[in-house]
C-alpha cells in the first residue's frame, strides 16, 4: 500500500528544492536567459485558467499560469531553456506565452495544492468508472480480498489518492457517505466538511468500502454491524496513521477516516505552547499560573473537536521537565511528546480509564493526563488523585464552564472534594482564521449585525475583513483555526456559591465581576481584530 501512495507522489509531484542556492540558479538562469524572475510569493493564480490548461502539461514542464494578458498567457516555469518545450506548450495551450523564470521547490508547492491535484483524483475516478466490477451469475459482486487486490487496481488508485489528496489539502477526515444512487466523497479542513470530487456510480460502492476494508483488516464479509479498524501508511519518508470507523446506513455502509499525521504534528509540537493557539493574554497569563500548581485539577470542556487535546498538549510542552514524571492515559494517543510516558486506553484487553489511572497512581506520578471523563469511575479516582498531591490535567464534554459543575454531580461526585480539587475550568471553540493571502475589508449587513446581537453603534470605527478565496487556502477565504475560551478561576467567593448549589445565572454574574470573560466576549474580539468573521463565531457561540 506505501509503495503505492509513494508511487502515486512520485509520479505527479516534485519534491522541494533546497532554499537559497535553488534561488540564486534559479535568479541566474532568469539571466542568462534575459527573462524576468518571480518568486511567486504573493501567487494568486485564475481558477478558470488552471481548469483551461492540461494537468499532465503543469506536471510534465514544472509551470504554474500567472494571468492572461490580452491573448497572452503569461507563465513562470521552472527551466525555460528547451525551446521545443516552449513550442509545444504554445500549441497546447493554443495561445502565444510569455515566459517568466520561477522557484522549482515553490511551482511544486503551488501545483501541489492547487486545482491541478484536484483533477489528478477526478482522473483516477474516471479511470474507476469505466472499470466493471466482475460478477457471479446470480448477480451478486464477487468480492474477495484476491479479487480486490489483483482484479480491481483502479480501486486502490483511487482510494490511495482520495488519501493522498486529503493529506495535501490539510484535512483531518475524510468521510465516505453513500447515497441512494451515488457515493459522496468529503474532506474535513479546518472543522468544515469540503466536497471532494464528482459523485462516484453507486454501484462501485461496495468495491471502495472492501478496499478501505482490507486496509484496515477488517471482516469484508461484515456489512450490518459497525467496525473499526486502523492503518498506517508511508508517505515522503514519514509515517501517517488513520483511524477507521464503518458504519452501516440504509443506503449502505459509510466511512469516516480519522488522519493522524504524528510526525507532521511532532514538528509543531517542538514549539507548541499556549503562544500558539490563539488564547488572549489574560487566559494565557491566568492559565500559566493554574498548569503550575503544585496539586489540583485544571479541567478543559467543549465539544468534540474544539482543540481540548491539543491544549493540554500544549500545557504539558509548557511544563514538562526532567524532575517531575508526568504520565498520560488517552483513547488513542494521537501525538506523541518526549519526555512524557503515554498509555494507549484499550477496551477490548480490560485497560480502561478508570483501570489505568489506578496503576498510573501506583507508577510514582507528579502530574497525570486522562484523556476524558466518561464515568463515574474515572470521575472520583481523578478527584481523588488532585487531593492527594497530584497535578490533573483532563478533559469532559460540556457547553460552558457553569455546565461543568452538573456534569460532575451527575456522576455522582462528591460536590465538596470536586470543588476543593478543582483549580480551574476552561472552556474552548476552535474557530476558522481568515486566510492571509486573501484577506480584505468586508462590509457588514445590517441584518448579519442584528443575527450577532449587535448595533451599529457598538461596532462604530472597526473594520471588519473576509477572505476572498485564493490557492493557499482552496477558495475558501480561511486558513487554519484558532482558539476561543472562557475561563473560570475557582475563587472563594465562586466556591461557596457552587457549594450552597445556587443557580447557574448566579455563579455566571459573580465569575463576571470576578473578571471572567466569556465565550461570546472571547469570540467577538477575535472578529474586531480581523482574525476571523460574524459569521464564523455565530456558528460556534450563542448570541447572549
Amino acid at each position: 500500500m506505501s509503495e503505492d501512495l509513494n508511487t502515486f507522489a512520485q509520479r505527479y509531484l516534485r519534491g522541494p528544492g533546497r532554499g537559497d542556492e535553488e534561488r540564486q540558479s534559479a535568479v541566474a538562469l532568469a539571466e542568462r536567459l534575459r527573462l524576468p524572475f518571480d518568486d511567486l510569493s504573493d501567487f494568486r493564480g485564475e481558477p478558470e485558467l488552471f481548469r483551461q490548461i492540461p494537468v499532465e502539461l503543469m506536471l510534465r514542464y514544472q509551470f504554474v499560469p500567472l494571468e492572461r494578458q490580452g491573448d497572452v498567457v503569461v507563465v513562470v516555469m521552472a527551466d525555460p531553456s528547451d525551446i521545443s518545450a516552449l513550442d509545444e506548450l504554445e500549441l497546447a495551450i493554443g495561445a502565444p506565452i510569455e515566459v517568466r523564470v520561477g522557484l522549482p521547490a515553490r511551482i511544486s508547492e503551488i501545483l501541489e495544492k492547487s486545482d491541478s491535484t484536484q483533477r489528478v483524483l477526478d482522473e483516477a475516478t474516471e479511470d474507476f468508472r469505466i472499470q466493471l466490477v466482475q460478477e457471479r451469475e446470480n448477480g451478486e459482486e464477487a468480492l474477495s480480498i484476491e479479487s480486490i487486490t489483483a482484479d480491481t487496481s483502479p480501486v486502490i488508485k483511487l482510494v490511495d489518492t482520495i488519501v493522498f489528496n486529503a493529506i495535501q489539502r490539510r484535512a483531518s477526515d475524510i468521510h465516505i457517505e453513500t447515497r441512494d444512487t451515488e457515493v459522496i466523497v468529503k474532506y474535513r479542513i479546518d472543522g468544515v466538511l469540503y466536497q471532494a470530487m464528482e459523485p462516484i456510480d453507486k454501484r462501485y460502492h461496495a468495491t471502495i468500502i472492501s478496499r478501505v476494508k482490507v486496509m484496515s483488516e477488517l471482516d469484508i464479509a461484515e456489512k450490518r454491524i459497525p467496525q473499526d479498524g486502523r492503518f498506517k501508511l508511508r508517505m515522503k519518508g514519514r509515517t501517517i496513521d488513520f483511524r477507521v470507523s464503518v458504519m452501516p446506513t440504509t443506503h449502505g455502509e459509510d466511512v469516516v477516516i480519522r488522519i493522524l499525521d504524528k510526525e507532521s504534528a511532532n514538528k509543531e509540537f517542538r514549539t507548541l505552547n499556549l503562544e500558539v493557539l490563539g488564547f488572549d493574554e489574560d487566559t494565557k497569563r491566568k492559565l500559566r499560573k493554574f498548569i503550575r500548581e503544585p496539586y489540583g485539577m485544571v479541567l478543559v470542556t467543549g465539544p468534540t473537536g474544539s482543540g481540548k487535546t491539543t491544549t493540554l498538549y500544549a500545557c504539558l510542552s509548557e511544563i514538562v521537565s526532567v524532575e517531575d514524571k508526568i504520565v498520560t492515559i488517552e483513547d488513542p494517543v494521537e501525538y506523541q511528546l518526549p519526555g512524557i510516558t503515554q498509555i494507549p486506553v484499550n477496551e477490548k484487553k480490560g485497560l480502561t480509564f478508570a483501570r489505568g489511572l489506578r496503576s498510573i497512581l501506583r507508577h510514582d506520578p507528579d502530574k497525570i493526563m486522562v484523556g476524558e471523563i466518561r464515568d463515574e469511575e474515572t470521575a472520583q479516582i481523578a478527584v481523588q488523585s488532585a487531593l492527594t498531591g497530584h497535578l490533573v490535567f483532563t478533559t469532559v464534554h460540556a457547553n460552558n464552564v457553569v455546565d461543568v459543575l452538573g456534569r460532575f454531580l451527575n456522576m455522582n461526585v462528591d460536590l465538596y472534594n470536586f470543588v476543593s480539587a478543582l483549580n480551574c475550568v476552561l472552556a474552548q471553540r476552535l474557530v476558522r482564521r481568515i486566510c492571509p493571502h486573501c484577506r480584505r475589508e468586508a462590509r457588514v449587513t445590517d441584518q448579519l449585525l442584528d443575527e450577532s446581537g449587535l448595533t451599529r453603534d457598538q461596532v462604530l470605527g472597526v473594520t471588519f475583513f473576509e477572505g476572498a478565496g485564493c490557492i493557499e487556502c482552496n477558495g475558501t477565504g480561511f486558513l487554519g483555526r484558532c482558539a476561543i475560551s472562557e475561563l473560570m478561576d475557582l475563587s472563594d467567593n465562586i466556591r461557596v456559591l457552587i457549594l450552597d448549589k445556587r443557580p447557574a445565572a448566579e455563579i455566571k454574574r459573580e465569575a463576571k465581576a470576578e473578571g471572567m470573560k466569556f465565550l461570546r466576549e472571547s469570540a467577538l474580539e477575535k472578529v474586531f481584530a480581523g482574525v476571523t468573521t460574524l459569521k464564523e463565531v455565530n456558528k460556534v457561540t450563542f448570541v447572549e
